[in-house]
């Protein structure tokens, strides 16, 4: 040292001292010491912290502390009981001062140590020279740490006695280190005192000393994590001092984080003894929030741990970083201190945000591709040679790891809302501020460098799923205590920028404005619930969005293969070599995304979380229809449907994603795991869909409205693994039974106007959807009674439902068998492949490309077109008076016999294709389907009036041919085509009663068929009615309905009465016709060739 040393200890004494002061009320200021060394005035005392009250005012005794760490032992009876001891205060106290600090006055004591025991020397000179005793006692034990902390290992000295001291001491013991070792001896001497039978005034004052060395060396302790500099610390290369030395402490808390503590890591405190360390630095720095300065860098190291960023693929460290805060946590002034630090929620970008929060580094954990590449790379990659098994397991594993920190971090959020109302308050900002960082996340196209990872918005989401947890009991119990007006009385989530369900913002900012006014904040439960869907928005929706993408991403690449492999033109060409790389390259590229997709399954599809989000979207769907409920009450007793045509503008002014995101998450988890809502969600999915269905004015986005219905196709839909989930539902619910019918028919008009560009497209598919619904509950009579009420009772809407049908049906099957014949002419003209070849390979790419596009047209058509026509023909068959009403029967007639024309004329061998299949394509089934509309209505004399006057595309011989397909084939038995000829007959005399009239003038009414309204040519009496029909209309009734048409009594061909009399005069008419060619001159059998017999 280039000064003098005595100087130098005593000018930082001082400045330590004034930093301390009221440390300990017995200990000597300062000002007040007898030092030969004059104290400087105190303004010359520099002092970096505002000085404290003394630690006797600083108690809190709302939590009493446990004096040691161990309990007291019980006493045990016993005959007689001992004496007190009587103890040598004054001995008791230098041997315990010496014993806590480890030091002596005395060079002899150190001598015997082999100065293990460190001597003062410089304080016992000073205190020989004050003409003190060399004793150690309170007055003198704050100088006694000071002069022991001041001591350099690597410090050099003039004074051979004092030498050995220095060598002798410790070369790697830091201050924090060697204060913590005089807190744990403080503490052993604690309860050694406590084991002592002392007299009860003597245990007090022996009590009261260990007190102040507590608070004398917990402010040592906390000076020292504040400034670790301050006193001389040994030379460690890359040691930092400080806060950084207790991490290991709060990280060996868990047996698992081993690896991240390095070698020469120290554990300064046992987990027995950490959360008493923790209570005596809060007892003694809480006040004025002291405890900040102090613990507050421990916990940012800890959060910020080296370890997080090697995430779950390397280890378990985080678990150790949990497991600390869940320590500090647990004491409540400290909690409360971490969400006052400034690191707790910074203004800082959204992508910078998981990184510099505090919590952010342990919330931006997980297993997504995006964040963590190396967990789909390490367990999922190779997955078509890799055992299923394996993956199984690897996926088990890390939904076990994602449980067990997403616990920890709940258990840490939970102790800080709970800690103190500001802390509440801060974790609420906390969200609040995460999320609106975020809101981009929500837009179709984000670049996702610029706001927070998948990751961390899903464990903030989950994190509030668990907030949700006691609110979301099955009974929804507690649903009224959320707040239905919240937008307005809170501007915590600014929903500003965001579409309303059924408003424009000018209108939801007059609501905001009428509704501001309130005597009291949100509750917490409002607070969570609200908080919950917006971090749905950016969060699990997102996401979900983003694995489809990736599915997409998937698909081309295996429809690239595909045309790569299925054409072999390449080999043992010049291009060989650089199609087999692109064909590896897309097959390493595919497997990068599947692994991908495996990844994002490992969350999103986990049992637990997938009930916790159906569980969360019952509870917003049934909040939802209890706000437009005009008794409150829904689900108890359920809403009565369809919901009042006044629409609240509560709900009208909520943010559209509201709804967006509980139809969304519907039709995810319908998709993706439909088993999980065996459990609950099926029963509430279905009221959703029906609510908004059968009210659809209460939704202003029409796409939103099409994604219920897809609910419902998803809930009816058998494919792969996946089973119905919502078919026996549809067909026993009372609320579907009565409005499924109904609700379909009005969202199959409606969807014909959206507003949208694209309307004409997207109203196919969701027609598609409807009629595989109508399909799947077609079996159910009280379905079709209702849709029979429908066209009886409502049949304006239902006129206008079936004519948008048959324009479908017309549009489509024109589309798909347009296309299907090109895509005939182009593999044609491809399977010539001297001609194919001789062509310019410009000209070869140009049509392979159309030929493409083709098949993707073709097949979208073909399917719509298949579905239409299927509903058309099940429909036909129950209820037929609404498709004979004028505007109607002329249009279905024309459809029907264009396409007939089309399947089984001359055209049809233009639609022969390769691999029809791939398109869905079965010409004789559609065709089937098309003859079956035929006969469902072959016994309505306007529909067989219809045909006959369809001059354009009707021929007998077209049916002729296709009675034979269907025969040959098996597609119809030979009842159904006897019933197809008896019509063709009906047809053609139809055809020529029009020419008789032409002919002859008007007919009269009783040679007309009462039926068919076609002129008689064998007309017979009914038994029972009396009423007289022609034999061919009979005929055909019977062939489906063995009972009398007008009074239903049972009824045979054999018991019909010839009416002789009334024929003779129909053929005395028919003789006066100049035509005399006609079906009316030709036995039915002439008129019509199709053979009905079984090969």
């Amino acid at each position: 040292m280039t000064t003098n040393p005595q100087d130098d200890a005593e000018r930082i004494r001082l400045k330590r001292l004034a930093k301390l002061q009221g440390a300990s009320s017995s200990s000597p200021s300062p000002a007040a010491s007898t030092s030969s060394t004059p104290a400087p005035p105190p303004v010359s005392t520099p002092a970096p912290k505002k000085p404290s009250p003394p630690p006797q005012v600083q108690k809190r005794p709302a939590e009493p502390l446990v004096a040691a760490p161990s309990p007291v032992p019980l006493k045990k009876k016993t005959p007689a009981v001992a004496a007190p001891v009587q103890l040598d205060l004054p001995s008791w106290e230098d041997e315990t001062i010496s014993a806590v600090f480890n030091v002596t006055l005395k060079r002899e004591v150190a001598e015997r140590t082999a100065y293990e025991v460190v001597w003062l020397k410089n304080l016992a000179e000073e205190l020989q020279g004050e003409g003190l005793p060399l004793e150690l006692n309170a007055d003198v034990m704050d100088r006694t740490l000071i002069a022991r902390l001041e001591l350099d290992p690597q410090g050099m000295s003039d004074d051979l006695e004092f030498l050995p001291v220095l060598a002798s001491l410790p070369a790697h013991l830091t201050v924090l280190e060697y204060l913590i070792g005089c807190w744990k001896r403080l503490n052993a001497a604690r309860s050694a005192l406590l084991k002592k039978n002392v007299v009860p005034l003597q245990q007090q004052q022996a009590t009261e000393l260990l007190d102040k060395l507590r608070d004398l060396i917990i402010s040592y302790t906390g000076l020292t994590l504040q400034e670790p500099e301050m006193f001389p610390q040994p030379n460690i290369p890359g040691k930092e001092f400080g806060p950084q030395e207790l991490i290991p402490s709060f990280m060996s808390l868990s047996a698992l984080s081993g690896p991240y503590l390095s070698a020469s890591s120290t554990n300064l405190l046992d987990a027995s003894e950490i959360e008493l360390f923790l209570q005596d630095l809060v007892r003694r720095f809480e006040p004025d929030n002291e405890i900040d300065s102090v613990l507050g860098p421990v916990v940012v190291k800890l959060c910020w741990h080296e370890s997080l960023a090697v995430g779950f693929a390397s280890g378990d460290g985080w678990r150790g970083v949990t497991s600390g805060l869940e320590a500090l946590v647990s004491v409540k002034p400290i909690a409360t201190m971490i969400t006052r630090l400034p690191e707790w929620n910074p203004e800082v970008s959204a992508s910078e945000f998981e990184s510099k929060s505090l919590m952010g580094p342990l919330l931006r954990l997980g297993v997504f591709h995006r964040e963590w590449p190396s967990i789909s790379t390490t367990y999922f990659t190779n997955h078509e040679t890799r055992p299923q098994g394996e993956i199984s397991s690897a996926m088990a594993s890390l939904r076990g790891t994602l449980k067990t920190l997403q616990s920890s971090l709940f258990k840490v959020f939970n102790v800080l809302v709970r800690a103190s109302a500001d802390a509440k308050e801060a974790v609420l900002q906390y969200f609040a501020h995460a999320i609106k960082l975020n809101r981009r996340r929500a837009g179709m196209q984000v670049d996702m460098l610029t706001v927070s990872s998948d990751c961390f918005v899903m464990n903030l989401q989950i994190l509030l799923l668990q907030f949700c947890e006691p609110f979301m009991d099955a009974h929804y119990s507690k649903l009224d205590r959320i707040d239905p007006a919240y937008y307005a009385h809170s501007s915590r989530i600014d929903i500003s920028d965001e579409t309303r369900v059924n408003a424009t913002n000018d209108e939801a900012e007059a609501w905001r404005k009428e509704n501001e006014a309130t005597n009291a904040a949100p509750n917490f439960i409002s607070e969570i619930f609200y908080l919950s869907l917006a971090a749905n928005h950016i969060g699990q929706q997102k996401i979900v969005n983003n694995v489809e993408d990736l599915g997409r991403q998937y698909d081309d690449i295996r429809r690239h293969l595909e045309v790569l492999q299925s054409d072999q033109s390449w080999r043992g060409t010049p291009f060989q070599a650089r199609t087999e790389a692109a064909i590896n390259a897309g097959k390493a590229e595919q497997d990068k995304i599947y692994a991908a997709q495996l990844s994002y399954d490992t969350q999103l599809a986990d049992p637990e979380l997938v009930f916790k989000s159906i569980s969360f979207a019952n509870l917003v769907s049934t909040w939802l229809i209890r706000f437009v409920d005009p008794r409150k009450k829904h689900p108890n007793p359920t809403v009565e449907l369809p919901l009042p045509k006044e629409v609240p503008k509560s709900f009208r002014v909520l943010p559209e994603y509201l709804l967006e995101d509980v139809i969304e998450y519907y039709l995810f988890v319908i998709r993706q795991s439909p088993k999980s809502l065996e459990l609950s969600g099926k029963n509430e999915m279905l009221i959703w869909c029906l609510t908004f269905l059968t009210s659809t004015w209460y939704i202003k986005n029409p796409f939103l409205k099409a994604k219920i219905v897809e609910v419902l196709f998803y809930g009816t839909w058998n494919w792969g693994e996946h089973r119905n989930v919502l078919t026996t539902l549809l067909n026993t619910h009372p609320v579907a039974l009565k409005h499924l019918m109904p609700a379909l028919m009005s969202f199959y008009i409606e969807v014909e106007q959206t507003g949208a560009s694209s309307q004409f497209y997207d109203k196919f598919n969701s027609r598609r959807n409807i009629a595989y619904i109508f399909k799947q509950v077609w079996n159910n009579q009280t379905h079709r009674d209702a849709l029979k009420d429908q066209a009886t009772n409502n049949s304006e809407k239902f006129i206008r439902f079936i004519n948008l049908m048959i324009n479908d049906v017309t549009y489509l099957l024109d589309e798909s068998l347009s296309d299907l014949a090109k895509i005939h002419e182009i593999q044609t003209e491809m399977r010539d492949r001297a001609a194919w070849e001789a062509q310019s390979a410009q000209y070869r790419r140009e049509r392979e490309g159309h030929l493409r596009s083709l098949e993707r047209q073709a097949s979208g058509y073909v399917q719509l077109g298949n579905s239409t026509v299927d509903l058309l023909k099940i429909f036909t068959g129950e209820t037929k008076g609404p498709f004979m009403v004028p505007e109607i029967v002329d249009k279905l007639a024309a459809m029907l016999d264009y396409n007939l024309e089309a399947l089984a004329g001359p055209r049809c061998r233009n639609l022969k294709v390769q691999n029809p299949e791939k398109f869905k394509f079965d010409p004789k089934s559609l065709l089937s389907d098309l003859i079956q509309v035929y006969i469902n209505l072959s016994d309505q004399g306007e529909f067989a009036r219809a045909v006959a006057a369809d001059g354009r595309s009707y021929r007998k011989e077209l049916f002729e041919q296709a009675a034979d397909i269907l025969r040959r084939f098996s597609l119809k038995s030979p009842d159904e085509i006897e019933k197809l000829r008896l019509f063709v007959v009906k047809v053609e005399e139809t055809k020529a009663t029009l020419e008789a009239e032409d002919d002859l003038g008007e007919i009269p009414e009783e040679f007309l068929d009462p039926v068919m309204y076609t002129l008689m040519r064998d007309p017979v009496t009914l038994p029972s009615s009396k009423v007289v029909v022609d034999r061919s209309t009979i005929k055909s009734h019977l062939l489906s309905d063995t009972k009398d048409p007008f009074n239903r009594v049972p009824l045979t061909l054999e018991e019909v009465i010839p009416n002789a009399e009334l024929k003779q005069r129909i053929d005395a008419f028919l003789a006066e016709r100049k035509n005399q060619n006609t079906a009316l001159d030709k036995p039915s059998e002439e008129v019509v060739h199709m053979d009905v017999s079984t090969e």
